[in-house]
Parts: structure tokens; C-alpha cells; sequence
């Protein structure tokens, strides 16, 4: 049986070790260009392209038909999403996958709403890899995940919110001033997927101190974290830091966020995810 994993691009991961694997691009709309969140896309170009442009910009999540030529020839297929309480990649997949196994009797799509972003989307994606590599059927592999799901968190410090706060996705009362004061909203993804306002800092150091006490108070004792970055590698090396110095883990993945998440986690943001026991 053959199987293999895909994710949209808010995973920010391109490639996985050890099975077959790919993803499926979302879309960042700015006027008339269409940056899609391919490993072609440039990041920096549709940044510069939004801070030109001045007006209204917008995502949009990859179609049904999208996903089904992602599932490719695969007897078992885990696709794992974006947050469904924040965009509509999940539903889209649903649909494709309900459309693929009924068009191909036997294969198995098994959706994963990761209820978040980023980083949490790699230790989720890493994790199915570990089952399967271990020779767990699918279906058990797909029980264990939505148990693992349980112990993975996300953590995320903002440098702006002026695009999720143009999209609808948080008050737009709390991004004014944000970026001019230097002031950075540390918040989680809710247990719904949504975005939880935590605390607020202001600074690298500050940053990080937050960040690592609320990862503290939600149960990490020196798990497996991945971190992204955008345009902030002194801020993601200072929490990678901060991690090996309060419980001697060697965090190893230190990235930089892809178009989708550079565009919601805006420049000098930080994302991490983490497992607790």
C-alpha cells in the first residue's frame, strides 16, 4: 500500500525525509498579482509588493481539484490543513476528499485540521512520518496523530497584525499603533483554531522571556519544538537559546515562514511550536 502526506504552504515545509510528501500552495492576492506559495514564490517581492500597493490584499486557499492532483496515485493520503477557524483550505480538502474516494473505491484520505499554523504543522507532519516509518497501518496512524494533537501547542509573537486585522481576523482596534510603538501581541492558536490574544512585549529579550513562560505554564519540559521566523533570525536563535539553556534541548529547526505565513506573522514575528508530555 502506498502513502503519502500532504500539507498546504502554511506548513512552510517543502520536503520531508523518509516518505513521499508535497504541498499545495495557497494564494496571497495583491491587486493584480498573485503570488502563489510555491517554492518558487518571492517572499520579499510580496512584501514590497503589499507596502506598494497601499490597498486592500487577501489569501485564498487551494480548490478541491487542487488537492485531488496533490493526492496523486496514493492508496492511503494524510493531508494536513491550516486551521479551519481561520481559513477554508480545510473544507476545500474535505471536499476533495470526498470527491477522490469516491471516484477511486479503496483509497483513504485522512484529513488532519491541524487548528493552526506554521511550526505546530511540522511536529504534526513529522510525527505522521515517524508513525508510518514505523510500519503503523494508516488508520491507527490517523487515531495517534488526533492524540498527538492534543500534546502540540503554538506560540506566536507578532510584529504587526495590520493584515490579519484587514482580513478580518482580529479587532482592528488592537493592530493600530502595533508596529510603531514596537510593540509585539503574543498569542496562541485556541483550542478552535482561532487566534488567542496572551500577553504583549516589546523587544527581542522580552520576547523570548514571554514566550518561554508561557510555554512553561502550558506544560513544556523540554519536548520537540520547531520555530519560524520572518526577517527575525536573531529573535528565533534567541528563543532557540532560551529552550537549550531552561531544559537542554537542541531546537534544530530554526526557518524562515513561506508567502502565507510571512503574510499573516508580518516582518520581526516569530512562530513556535512545541510538544508537551
Amino acid at each position: 500500500m502506498s502513502v503519502k502526506i500532504v500539507s498546504d504552504s502554511s506548513s512552510d515545509t517543502l520536503s520531508i525525509e523518509g516518505v513521499d510528501y508535497t504541498t499545495v500552495p495557497l494564494h496571497i492576492i495583491v491587486g493584480e498579482e498573485d503570488f502563489v506559495d510555491d517554492e518558487n514564490v518571492n517572499v520579499l517581492a510580496m512584501q514590497a509588493a503589499i507596502d506598494k500597493f497601499g490597498g486592500p490584499t487577501s489569501t485564498s486557499c487551494p480548490s478541491p481539484h487542487d488537492w485531488i492532483q496533490a493526492f496523486g496515485d496514493a492508496d492511503d493520503v494524510f493531508c494536513v490543513t491550516i486551521t479551519s477557524g481561520l481559513s477554508g483550505s480545510c473544507a476545500s480538502a474535505e471536499t476533495a476528499k470526498r470527491m477522490h474516494e469516491s471516484d477511486h473505491p479503496g483509497r483513504h484520505v485522512y484529513i488532519v485540521d491541524s487548528l493552526s499554523t506554521g511550526p505546530e504543522l511540522t511536529l504534526i507532519i513529522e510525527k505522521i512520518r515517524d508513525l508510518l516509518l514505523e510500519g503503523i497501518p494508516a488508520a491507527e496512524v490517523y487515531e495517534q496523530v488526533k492524540e498527538y494533537q492534543k500534546r502540540t501547542h503554538l506560540l506566536y509573537a507578532l510584529g504587526s497584525v495590520s493584515n490579519l486585522a484587514n482580513n478580518g481576523r482580529v479587532n482592528p482596534l488592537v493592530a493600530k499603533g502595533l508596529g510603531l510603538l514596537g510593540i509585539r501581541i503574543i498569542g496562541t492558536a485556541s483550542e478552535e483554531g482561532t487566534l488567542q490574544i496572551l500577553d504583549k512585549a516589546r523587544g527581542d529579550k522580552k520576547t523570548v522571556k514571554t514566550i518561554l513562560e508561557h510555554m512553561i505554564a502550558m506544560g513544556y519540559n523540554g519536548g520537540k519544538v520547531s520555530i519560524a521566523h520572518n526577517a527575525n533570525l536573531d529573535c528565533a536563535y534567541g528563543m532557540a537559546k532560551a529552550i537549550q539553556d531552561a531544559f537542554g534541548y537542541t531546537v534544530t529547526d530554526v526557518h524562515q515562514t513561506r508567502a502565507l505565513d510571512s503574510y499573516y506573522a508580518e516582518q520581526n514575528s516569530i512562530l513556535v511550536g512545541f510538544e508537551t508530555e
